[in-house]
């Protein structure tokens, strides 16, 4: 069955290998799913049926700390998370912190090739 993603992201890397291992490290997953086409790569995370994402590279695809913040699921607690991130080549901008008691935790992290992301989660 094909996957029907209601939303999909694609994360830019300039150097591909690198951006894979550190999230494959991060969130202790593998990214098997890759799409070589010599110009341009693309590594899809594993996931659900409503929510995509890829890591890209080439062409127009250039990281950037400025631009759109998406925040992954780090349930069941970040903190497993955020102590990965500099080991595998990323930056820590915001520790875990409390959002609310209802909200829950975020954390503001960089990764390898200078993309900002967030993490969620609710312990």
């Amino acid at each position: 069955m094909q996957k029907k993603w209601t939303y999909w992201f694609e994360i830019p890397a300039s150097d591909f290998d690198r951006a894979k291992a550190f999230y494959e490290n991060i969130f202790d997953m593998e990214i098997a799913q890759i799409f070589d086409a010599g110009a341009f790569k693309m590594g899809i995370f594993p996931g659900g049926d409503e929510v995509g994402c890829a890591i890209c590279w080439g062409g127009h695809y250039k990281p950037s700390s400025s631009g759109i913040v998406v925040y992954f699921d780090g349930n069941p607690n970040l903190q497993a998370i955020e102590n990965r991130v500099e080991e595998a080549g990323g930056k820590i901008i915001q520790p875990k912190k409390m959002i609310s008691p209802e909200q829950g935790y975020m954390g503001l992290f960089e990764d390898s090739e200078g993309n900002r992301f967030g993490v969620r989660s609710k312990e």
